[in-house]
């Protein structure tokens, strides 16, 4: 009789339960949706166009097909010849032939105009053999270099973008190796990208910690002060703050004129359109982000620690570093990694208040999305970037505990 009593009430609560699951999935849903459209996709897009190699191969197929069986040795025969007459005929006449000079040009600089010259002289050409007929319109097709350029364009998936990303690159036996000196660019950028947010980081916690302190131990009169001082820059836009700097800083601008009226200089000093100038700008515009983190996690530390440590003869200055400092590390490793992650991502203030040697990565991106056209450069520099954050991420959580904001409580 219990049975029969109580499987209709099991029965009753497991639908109680399904149901709120499905109240809750329902409201979780627009977010998960959105986290997917707005993140998921273009992360997932990056790491396409970072190895995507599919232009050759759509929009010259023949050749593509015919070259993948050549030895590399000498200049190919008659039948690759053949297909690449084919290819840009048809390309030519279809106005898609562009798309895969392009993609060649990233191989070797000049694929480009070679490809499109011999495009618009197809029509000269009435019939086989297309070999000769073609290198006496334009004899650099009988360069070896060219053919391994496009027998490795024609390949779909590359690690070609990735690999000059890091100034590196493969030879025609498959090795990989740095590029000479003189052509290394990439790397300059890394490393300055690297070391100007390490230094708007270090910068960032001298500064903020002691305010978040203040604000955490301080009077409700004096947090209420801080508080409205650490948000009011989050009330005016990013350009408008670096454009100030840029009025700030300039040699008859405000900061100049305080310095030669207090005799610290004679003459107006460059603080712009320099490194300083990007490390001040940035350091504004980061701070915040910097000393709410620490300030959420100083707060919930109990003042009872601090008496107690007191209270059994600690110095002020070991209850501060044994017993304080410690409890504040989660605090400080969200912080630097939130200010170290939007540092090495930032492109208007350098640009704007810094000089040619002062742009970071994100310069390059926005050169190669915006101007050259070259996608796949521009997805594996941002690879790169989101490779760094990969690797920092993780082992700063793990050193300071930031993924455990509840210390404390």
């Amino acid at each position: 009789m219990s049975d029969q009593v109580e499987l209709p009430l099991k029965t009753k609560l497991a639908r109680a339960n399904r149901r709120r699951q499905l109240v809750a999935a329902s409201l979780v849903a627009p977010a998960f949706v959105f986290l997917v459209v707005a993140f998921l996709v273009p992360l997932a897009s990056i790491l396409f166009y970072a190895v995507e190699n599919t232009d050759v191969a759509k929009y010259m197929p023949r050749t593509s097909e015919a070259i993948a069986e050549w030895d590399g040795e000498s200049t190919p025969g008659e039948h690759v010849f053949e297909a690449l007459f084919h290819d840009l005929k048809d390309g030519y006449e279809a106005k898609t032939i562009a798309r895969a000079a392009t993609s060649l040009n990233h191989q070797i600089s000049g694929f480009r105009s070679l490809v499109m010259g011999t495009a618009r002289r197809t029509g000269r050409i009435d019939g086989p053999p297309y070999r000769a007929a073609i290198l006496a319109t334009r004899p650099d097709w009988a360069n070896v270099d060219i053919w391994i350029a496009f027998q490795r364009a024609a390949v779909p998936i590359t690690p070609r973008y990735v690999l000059a990303a890091v100034d590196m690159e493969r030879s025609a036996d498959g090795a990989v190796s740095w590029v000479e000196e003189d052509r290394q660019v990439y790397i300059d950028y890394l490393e300055r990208t690297i070391w100007i947010s390490l230094v708007v980081t270090v910068a960032c916690f001298v500064i903020a910690f002691p305010m978040a302190y203040l604000m955490a131990m301080g009077s409700d009169k004096l947090r209420r002060i801080l508080f409205i001082l650490v948000l009011l820059p989050f009330w005016t836009s990013l350009l408008v703050r670096t454009a100030a700097w840029v009025i700030l800083l300039q040699k008859n601008g405000v900061v100049n004129d305080a310095l030669i009226w207090t005799g610290l200089t004679d003459e107006p000093m460059q603080l712009i359109f320099n490194r300083f100038g990007v490390y001040v700008a940035m350091v504004h515009v980061l701070l915040p982000f910097m000393i709410l983190p620490m300030y959420s996690v100083m707060r919930t530390i109990p003042r009872d620690h601090l008496r107690a440590s007191a209270s059994l003869g600690a110095r002020p200055g070991a209850t501060f570093f044994q017993v304080y400092l410690p409890q504040t590390l989660p605090g400080v490793g969200a912080g630097c990694l939130l200010v170290w992650v939007l540092a090495i991502g930032f492109y208007i203030t350098p640009a704007l208040v810094g000089g040619g040697g002062d742009q970071m990565l994100s310069f390059l991106i926005a050169e190669f999305t915006l101007k050259t056209a070259n996608w796949h450069m521009a997805a594996a520099l941002a690879l790169l970037l989101l490779a760094m954050v990969a690797v920092i991420y993780p082992l700063m959580a793990r050193l300071t505990g930031a993924n455990r904001l509840d210390v404390g409580r």
